[in-house]
Protein backbone atom coordinates (compact mmCIF):
# COMPACT_ATOMS: atom_id res chain seq x y z
CA UNK A 1 0.00 0.00 0.00
CA UNK A 2 1.27 3.45 -0.92
CA UNK A 3 0.88 6.60 1.12
CA UNK A 4 0.00 8.81 -1.84
CA UNK A 5 -3.57 9.92 -1.02
CA UNK A 6 -4.52 6.39 0.00
CA UNK A 7 -4.29 5.12 -3.59
CA UNK A 8 -2.66 1.80 -4.36
CA UNK A 9 0.64 1.98 -6.21
CA UNK A 10 0.53 2.30 -9.99
CA UNK A 11 0.13 -1.10 -11.62
CA UNK A 12 0.27 -2.40 -15.16
CA UNK A 13 0.32 -5.85 -16.77
CA UNK A 14 2.46 -6.04 -19.91
CA UNK A 15 2.10 -9.12 -22.14
CA UNK A 16 5.01 -10.19 -24.34
CA UNK A 17 5.07 -12.91 -26.99
CA UNK A 18 8.85 -13.28 -27.06
CA UNK A 19 12.15 -11.68 -26.06
CA UNK A 20 11.50 -8.76 -28.42
CA UNK A 21 8.68 -7.58 -26.17
CA UNK A 22 10.83 -8.07 -23.09
CA UNK A 23 13.57 -6.04 -24.72
CA UNK A 24 11.16 -3.17 -25.48
CA UNK A 25 10.20 -2.99 -21.81
CA UNK A 26 13.82 -3.30 -20.62
CA UNK A 27 14.86 -0.54 -23.04
CA UNK A 28 12.06 1.80 -21.97
CA UNK A 29 12.97 1.34 -18.30
CA UNK A 30 16.71 1.76 -18.96
CA UNK A 31 15.97 5.11 -20.62
CA UNK A 32 14.05 6.21 -17.51
CA UNK A 33 16.72 4.99 -15.08
CA UNK A 34 18.48 7.55 -12.92
CA UNK A 35 20.85 7.37 -9.95
CA UNK A 36 19.15 5.49 -7.12
CA UNK A 37 16.79 3.49 -9.34
CA UNK A 38 15.85 0.17 -7.71
CA UNK A 39 14.10 -2.57 -9.65
CA UNK A 40 12.82 -5.56 -7.68
CA UNK A 41 12.49 -8.53 -10.02
CA UNK A 42 10.65 -11.73 -9.13
CA UNK A 43 9.12 -14.69 -10.93
CA UNK A 44 9.26 -18.43 -11.14
CA UNK A 45 12.51 -20.24 -11.83
CA UNK A 46 13.20 -19.96 -15.56
CA UNK A 47 10.64 -17.19 -16.15
CA UNK A 48 13.22 -14.84 -17.66
CA UNK A 49 14.53 -12.67 -14.83
CA UNK A 50 18.14 -12.93 -15.96
CA UNK A 51 17.16 -12.38 -19.61
CA UNK A 52 15.35 -9.19 -18.56
CA UNK A 53 18.40 -8.13 -16.53
CA UNK A 54 20.70 -8.69 -19.52
CA UNK A 55 18.48 -6.68 -21.85
CA UNK A 56 18.11 -3.88 -19.30
CA UNK A 57 21.91 -3.72 -18.90
CA UNK A 58 22.37 -3.65 -22.68
CA UNK A 59 20.07 -0.64 -22.96
CA UNK A 60 21.82 1.01 -20.02
CA UNK A 61 24.99 0.87 -22.13
CA UNK A 62 26.74 -1.99 -20.33
CA UNK A 63 29.26 -3.56 -22.74
CA UNK A 64 30.27 -6.52 -20.55
CA UNK A 65 28.49 -9.86 -20.59
CA UNK A 66 25.85 -9.85 -17.88
CA UNK A 67 25.06 -13.22 -16.37
CA UNK A 68 23.33 -14.41 -13.27
CA UNK A 69 25.23 -13.40 -10.13
CA UNK A 70 23.78 -16.38 -8.23
CA UNK A 71 27.08 -17.40 -6.65
CA UNK A 72 28.73 -13.97 -6.44
CA UNK A 73 25.52 -12.26 -5.22
CA UNK A 74 26.34 -8.80 -6.59
CA UNK A 75 28.01 -7.87 -9.87
CA UNK A 76 28.90 -4.31 -10.77
CA UNK A 77 29.00 -3.04 -14.35
CA UNK A 78 29.69 0.29 -16.02
CA UNK A 79 27.19 1.81 -18.43
CA UNK A 80 25.43 5.19 -18.72
CA UNK A 81 25.06 4.72 -14.97
CA UNK A 82 26.72 2.12 -12.75
CA UNK A 83 24.62 -1.07 -12.85
CA UNK A 84 24.41 -3.29 -9.77
CA UNK A 85 22.96 -6.70 -10.56
CA UNK A 86 22.01 -8.80 -7.54
CA UNK A 87 20.68 -12.32 -7.18
CA UNK A 88 19.62 -13.01 -3.61
CA UNK A 89 18.12 -16.47 -4.22
CA UNK A 90 20.67 -18.22 -2.02
CA UNK A 91 20.77 -15.61 0.77
CA UNK A 92 18.99 -15.51 4.07
CA UNK A 93 17.54 -12.20 5.16
CA UNK A 94 20.21 -11.93 7.88
CA UNK A 95 23.01 -12.57 5.38
CA UNK A 96 21.58 -9.99 3.00
CA UNK A 97 21.30 -7.46 5.81
CA UNK A 98 25.02 -7.82 6.53
CA UNK A 99 25.95 -6.93 2.94
CA UNK A 100 25.21 -3.22 3.35
CA UNK A 101 22.78 -3.10 0.43
CA UNK A 102 21.73 0.47 1.27
CA UNK A 103 24.98 1.66 -0.32
CA UNK A 104 23.73 0.23 -3.60
CA UNK A 105 20.05 1.16 -3.22
CA UNK A 106 20.78 4.80 -2.37
CA UNK A 107 23.96 5.17 -4.43
CA UNK A 108 24.73 6.72 -7.78
CA UNK A 109 23.77 3.70 -9.87
CA UNK A 110 20.88 1.45 -10.82
CA UNK A 111 20.19 -1.65 -8.74
CA UNK A 112 18.31 -4.62 -10.12
CA UNK A 113 17.56 -7.38 -7.60
CA UNK A 114 16.52 -10.84 -8.79
CA UNK A 115 14.37 -12.75 -6.26
CA UNK A 116 13.78 -9.44 -4.47
CA UNK A 117 10.82 -10.71 -2.46
CA UNK A 118 13.30 -12.76 -0.40
CA UNK A 119 14.75 -9.54 1.04
CA UNK A 120 11.51 -7.55 1.10
CA UNK A 121 12.29 -5.95 4.48
CA UNK A 122 15.59 -4.53 3.18
CA UNK A 123 14.25 -2.93 0.00
CA UNK A 124 13.66 0.83 -0.15
CA UNK A 125 10.09 2.03 0.23
CA UNK A 126 10.22 3.48 -3.29
CA UNK A 127 10.85 0.68 -5.76
CA UNK A 128 9.75 -0.58 -9.17
CA UNK A 129 8.54 -4.18 -8.86
CA UNK A 130 8.31 -6.55 -11.79
CA UNK A 131 6.94 -10.06 -11.48
CA UNK A 132 7.60 -12.21 -14.55
CA UNK A 133 5.02 -14.92 -15.18
CA UNK A 134 5.46 -17.65 -17.83
CA UNK A 135 2.36 -17.96 -20.03
CA UNK A 136 3.79 -20.04 -22.90
CA UNK A 137 7.13 -21.31 -24.20
CA UNK A 138 8.18 -17.79 -25.20
CA UNK A 139 5.33 -15.64 -23.83
CA UNK A 140 5.53 -13.77 -20.58
CA UNK A 141 3.22 -11.61 -18.51
CA UNK A 142 5.03 -8.81 -16.67
CA UNK A 143 3.21 -7.50 -13.60
CA UNK A 144 4.68 -4.03 -13.05
CA UNK A 145 4.05 -2.14 -9.84
CA UNK A 146 5.44 1.32 -9.05
CA UNK A 147 5.84 2.33 -5.42
CA UNK A 148 6.70 5.96 -4.80
CA UNK A 149 5.98 9.01 -6.94
CA UNK A 150 8.77 8.44 -9.46
CA UNK A 151 7.90 4.82 -10.15
CA UNK A 152 4.17 5.51 -10.15
CA UNK A 153 4.81 8.08 -12.89
CA UNK A 154 6.90 5.58 -14.85
CA UNK A 155 4.20 2.92 -14.70
CA UNK A 156 1.46 5.41 -15.62
CA UNK A 157 3.48 6.64 -18.61
CA UNK A 158 4.22 3.11 -19.79
CA UNK A 159 0.59 2.05 -19.34
CA UNK A 160 -0.69 5.11 -21.25
CA UNK A 161 1.95 5.29 -23.99
CA UNK A 162 3.08 1.68 -24.29
CA UNK A 163 6.73 0.80 -24.76
CA UNK A 164 8.90 1.24 -27.81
Amino acid sequence: MDDHKGNPPAQWVYEVEDLTGTERLAGALARLAQPGTVIALDGDLGAGKTAFSQLFAKHLGVKDTVNSPTFTLIKEYEGRLPFYHMDVYRLSLDEADELGLDEYFYGNGVTLVEWASLIEELLPQDVLRIYVETVSASGRRMHINGQGATYEAWVSALRENGVS
